[in-house]
C-alpha cells in the first residue's frame, strides 16, 4: 500500500481581475497543509498570480464571461499546479518565455511571467493552441518535510 499523502483541489472562477487574489489565497491555503516555509508559499503564491494575469490579460483579452480553471495536486511534498484559459493561445511559446517579451506593451506589461515563474518553480510547461487555450503547468518540490501525513 502507498502511503504518500495525496490531495486535490480544482477551482473555476470568472475571467476577471478581481479575482486573481481570490486565486493566490484559494491555492496557498491549499498548499498550507503542508506547512511550507514562507519562502515556498510566497514563490507559489507570486506564480499562481502571474498565471492567471496571463490567462485574464492576454488569453481572453479580458473577457469577464470567461472561465479560468485551476487543478492543484499534492502528491507526497511535490505541489503541481495546472492553469488553463480557452482563450486565443500562444502564437510562439518560445518567444513568450523570452523575458521582456510582451504582446501587450501598451499596458505597461513587464514581459516578465514566465520568467519569474521558471525561477520559482522546479518545473513550468506550457501547453497552448491558437485559439483553443493555453494550460501553464507548474511544479514544485517542498524542502525538509515529511513525506507522507497523518490523518
Amino acid at each position: 500500500m502507498n502511503n504518500t499523502y495525496r490531495n486535490v483541489m480544482e477551482l473555476t472562477f470568472s475571467s476577471l481581475s478581481e479575482n486573481e487574489a481570490f486565486a493566490r489565497i484559494t491555492v496557498a491555503a491549499f498548499v498550507s497543509q503542508l506547512d511550507p516555509s514562507l519562502d515556498e508559499l510566497n514563490d507559489i503564491k507570486t506564480v499562481v498570480s502571474e498565471a492567471v494575469t496571463n490567462a485574464i490579460i492576454h488569453g481572453y483579452e479580458e473577457h469577464p464571461e470567461e472561465q479560468v480553471y485551476i487543478r492543484a495536486e499534492i502528491l507526497g511534498t511535490k505541489i503541481t499546479i495546472q492553469i488553463t484559459d480557452k482563450g486565443i493561445g500562444i502564437d510562439d511559446i518560445g518567444k513568450a518565455r523570452q523575458p521582456l517579451f510582451t504582446s501587450k506593451p501598451e499596458l505597461e506589461r513587464s514581459g516578465m511571467g514566465f520568467t519569474i515563474m521558471e525561477n520559482f518553480m522546479d518545473e513550468v510547461t506550457i501547453r497552448s493552441n491558437l485559439g483553443q487555450g493555453t494550460t501553464v503547468l507548474l511544479v514544485k518540490q517542498l524542502k525538509n518535510h515529511p513525506q507522507t501525513m497523518a490523518n
